[in-house]
């Protein structure tokens, strides 16, 4: 079976579970598995093959919906049909959305969970979270020893250690990434599926921290 048919097959199976509230089959999914069902449906949807007829109709705004290009708004709104189908099948067989992302600086690494972004959370994943906030964090004051200290926002204003203590103090996880000369740190809390939009702010959110010898570069983070 090529990927094509594997795509098709596994499309039906997971729709078909929902519509006729069957489960009778042996294998469940696997996180990657569904993050690899969700690969090619999003291929196929950009080549035509996956389409819904009606998304002027969940456009609000006609006018709008008149000048999108309805093409590419039907493929739009297919992938997003499918995925909420894999978020249900998550939730139903308790899949987890996290995988592993490893973080490599000066020769040292250290590997840490965080949500997929396009699964979602299931119970226990935020705990996983949780539970990794204390590795990633001795990890982040190991390499940042001789380092200076910036706040991502506010035109990355330099902030000090017991200010970094304090947001500690305050968050629920930690994600940290690198660049060549740098080292980032989330400091994170609230939804795991929302906490990086600006719209989830009290509620969710993540302070961005920045290290360098120096000063920090340009990059976004």
């Amino acid at each position: 079976m090529n990927n094509f048919q594997n795509s098709i097959y596994t499309r039906e199976r997971i729709n078909n579970e929902y519509q006729n509230n069957t489960y009778h089959f042996a294998m469940i999914y696997t996180t990657q598995q569904l993050i690899k069902i969700l690969d090619q449906e999003l291929k196929a949807t950009w080549r035509g093959e996956r389409v819904v007829l009606s998304s002027h109709e969940r456009i609000n705004n006609p006018v709008i919906a008149k000048a999108l290009n309805t093409d590419k708004m039907n493929q739009v709104f297919a992938y997003q049909d499918f995925r909420r189908q894999i978020h249900k099948y998550q939730i139903q067989h308790r899949v987890s959305g996290l995988i592993w992302r490893t973080c490599t600086y000066q020769g040292q690494s250290i590997s840490y969970p965080e949500l997929h972004n396009q699964l979602i959370a299931v119970p226990g994943d935020k705990e996983k979270l949780i539970k990794y906030k204390e590795s990633v964090l001795n990890f982040w004051w190991k390499m940042t020893q001789e380092m200076k200290f910036w706040l991502s926002a506010h035109r990355r204003r330099p902030i000090s250690y017991d200010s970094i203590q304090e947001f500690i103090d305050d968050v629920e996880w930690a994600e940290i990434d690198a660049a060549r000369t740098e080292l980032y740190l989330g400091l994170c809390w609230g939804n795991p599926q929302e906490y990086q939009y600006q719209w989830a702010k009290p509620d969710s959110g993540c302070h961005r921290i920045i290290a360098a010898v120096d000063q920090p570069s340009s990059i976004k983070v």
